[in-house]
């Protein structure tokens, strides 16, 4: 649910220019993993780590104080997700399902699987094991809304400790986490195959909350009045998880975990090009309290991709917000892309 818009205008400004999100080929599995919180299972032996977990904001912000990695692989039923975090305090408060989960430190998960930034899905779970999961229209700064009482139907989480859990006496090592999605409950807002073809790429991202703590009592509590670190798998660019357009792309294979690997996807230049104009448009608002009109305006504000298959992009400013236009040769034919209003990535 958080949302905090911070637009990176002196970032774009000094020159530096967002790179392309991170990928990962998960691997499909004959026998799945047992959802117990442990990452012992044959199921994860072959399937790689992602890279290490950055800031939110990117390599230019301090490197996360606890490592944190991930793994997937997926077979004809579920998603599967497993993640380890070094923690010398694990601890949790929150027992509710539903509760606000990032208010404890916690492992989130994000989804979209079209990656048109609208009906995406949202995972959080705390090291008690307790689940947060909800379904958002779009990105709150582009109107979105969610929806709280949506869950993941069949969803199986579980955690594991190296160490003791609220248990401040003695330091721990690190916690564990295995997730199982079920491919049905994702059906309804996928618009396409579910499960994935082989080759098929899906827009994920994954996110960890860490406070810093105090003890009272005896007790693990938040500090008051310090904010939390947000430490991710591909960068943001900005504190603010609901930026679908930086979420890394996973590429699903049918062949085993750890034997394929990735291949960009066609539309790899095209949606560079519109999260690199769409940052460089916000930052100008953020000057301006407008949209710009043109693309004239952003002149030196974005890093052009260069591919001759892209015809040049027009921008138009409405009522309902920005878009963006342009046109990609692709195998003989021509697909058309726009970004806007509201945020909406369409390609036809």
């Amino acid at each position: 649910m958080r949302s905090f818009l911070l637009i990176p205008l002196l970032f774009l400004l000094a020159g530096c220019v967002s790179a392309h999100p991170r990928s990962y080929v998960a691997g499909k599995v004959s026998s799945p993993p047992l959802i117990d919180g442990r990452l012992d299972d044959e199921a994860w032996s072959k399937a790689p780590w992602t890279e290490e977990f950055i800031d939110i904001e990117g390599e230019a912000k301090p490197r996360p104080r606890f490592r944190t990695r991930a793994k997937m692989t997926w077979d004809d039923e579920h998603f599967y997700v497993a993640a380890w975090m070094a923690e010398p305090h694990v601890w949790g408060s929150l027992t509710a399902r539903d509760s606000i989960i990032y208010n404890d430190n916690d492992f989130e998960v994000f989804i979209d699987p079209d990656g048109d930034s609208h009906d995406y899905y949202e995972l959080e779970v705390n090291a008690l094991n307790t689940q947060f999961d909800l379904m958002l229209t779009r990105p709150y700064r582009c109107g979105g809304t969610y929806d709280i009482g949506w869950d993941i139907e069949g969803l199986q989480t579980a955690v594991a400790v190296e160490g003791t859990l609220n248990d401040p006496s003695d330091r721990d090592e690190a916690w564990t986490m295995e997730i199982a999605i079920p491919w049905a409950s994702l059906a309804s807002h996928a618009n396409r195959p579910v499960p994935p073809e082989d080759g098929d790429h899906w827009w994920v991202n994954f996110s960890r909350v860490q406070w810093r703590h105090e003890l009272e009592e005896g007790r693990y509590r938040r500090i008051p009045d310090t904010r939390e670190d947000n430490w991710v798998w591909s960068k943001q660019d900005a504190i603010d998880m609901h930026r679908p357009q930086y979420w890394g792309r996973v590429q699903f294979s049918t062949a085993a975990p750890g034997t394929v690997q990735y291949v960009p996807g066609d539309d790899e230049h095209a949606r560079t090009r519109l999260r690199r104009i769409h940052a460089a448009a916000e930052a100008w608002r953020g000057e301006h309290g407008q949209w710009p009109t043109s693309m004239e305006d952003l002149e030196g504000l974005w890093e052009p991709v260069d591919d001759p298959s892209l015809s040049p992009p027009i921008l138009e400013a409405g009522d309902d917000g920005l878009v963006v236009r342009f046109e990609q040769d692709v195998d003989g034919g021509v697909r058309s892309w726009q970004l806007g209003p509201l945020c909406l990535l369409q390609a036809r």
